[in-house]
């Protein structure tokens, strides 16, 4: 029987790509587990168009091809592992769609809803899922920075957000009000809309979400711990000299801390019509209130990352986990 032939889609054009490649090694290390598959790796480059492992152009048909170089392959499923634009928009995964190419992760609406971090508030109030307070703004003005700065004064602290940016790119913790004006106007660099929040200084909490063998997998939280008084930067998510510390297994936590998580994180999985994968992210405050800040859905898979840590903590290999993502998606197609 000849192997399922997997595309592992990797890089993309946003500000994430590098780490984009990181996880493709990891997913790849993982995928070459599974004796069912094959993997072909395509890099989106930044301005090269796309390209295999040896350099070689490539091109996705609409047959469910792929042309490497002179040689075309058939496709059977696409991992599109690609942080922010356009593997986390909604971009791929609409061009994945009417390519008739099963694929790993959310569909485009999904997609579209949990990366622009309006959309996904408006949709955790209307499921009624606490978050944190904020203000949305639409426009680079005087108006909306004098809002900015209202929030600031009733709020003490600010973070100033990027509406459609991940892994906080475009994201600034404001703690003197002369610094609002510079934030707002930064963060609009990177979107067309900014959010802003009201600081707090919770621990930050993270849950993995996901299907398996049919089934959505709900695991416990896992804790991220950066240094004090900052918060969790992309250079803090990222870097080897990280000084952010993980740990599946948090202390100080009740059950019902635990229970309010898990309950919320599979509202928001199952109501967002999320598939496959998927990290929630919470905040728990010293006042015990559980925050739901943002859904990642395709997480980092890096060597530090949470989401692998987690998935195998809750008792999943994760090479069979992978596997049985593949083997669920090609059925239903």
């Amino acid at each position: 029987m000849n192997p399922t032939q997997v595309l592992l889609l990797c890089g993309g054009g946003s500000a994430e790509h590098e780490v984009s490649m990181v996880s493709a090694n990891y997913l790849e290390s993982e995928l070459s587990k599974v004796s069912s598959v094959s993997v072909i790796r395509v890099e989106i480059t930044k301005d090269e168009g796309w390209k295999d492992a040896n350099g070689q152009p490539c091109r996705l048909n609409l047959d469910k091809t792929l042309n490497v170089g002179s040689t075309t392959v058939a496709i059977d499923y696409v991992v599109p592992c690609i942080h922010g634009f356009p593997g986390e928009t909604g971009d791929i995964q609409s061009l994945l769609a009417l390519s008739g190419l099963p694929f790993m992760g959310c569909d485009a609406s999904a997609s579209i809803v949990c990366f622009n971090k309006i959309t996904s508030k408006l949709w955790f109030d209307a499921i009624g899922i606490p978050n944190t307070p904020y203000v949305f703004l639409t426009d680079n003005n005087a108006e909306s920075i004098a809002q900015a700065e209202e929030a600031f004064d009733l709020w003490g602290a600010i973070f100033v957000k990027a509406a459609c940016q991940g892994s906080s790119v475009g994201c600034y913790k404001v703690t003197d009000k002369a610094a609002v004006k510079q934030a707002i106007e930064d963060a609009f660099t990177f979107s067309h809309q900014v959010l802003v929040e009201k600081a707090v200084r919770p621990r930050e909490l993270e849950i993995a979400a996901y299907h398996f063998n049919g089934e959505v997998i709900v695991t416990n939280p896992g804790e991220i711990c950066a240094p004090e008084d900052t918060f969790y930067t992309y250079e803090e998510k990222y870097s080897t000299t990280s000084h952010s510390l993980t740990t599946v297994t948090p202390d100080n936590l009740t059950e019902e801390n635990i229970a309010k998580m898990r309950e919320y994180a599979e509202k928001a999985f199952v109501h967002l019509k999320l598939k496959d994968l998927s990290r929630i992210d919470f905040f728990l405050t010293d006042e015990g209130e559980v925050l739901l800040n943002e859904i990642n859905t395709f997480p980092g898979m890096t060597p530090i990352s949470m989401f692998p840590k987690l998935v195998e903590h809750n008792g999943h290999v994760f090479a069979d986990y992978l596997e049985s993502c593949i083997k669920s998606e090609i059925a239903a197609n």
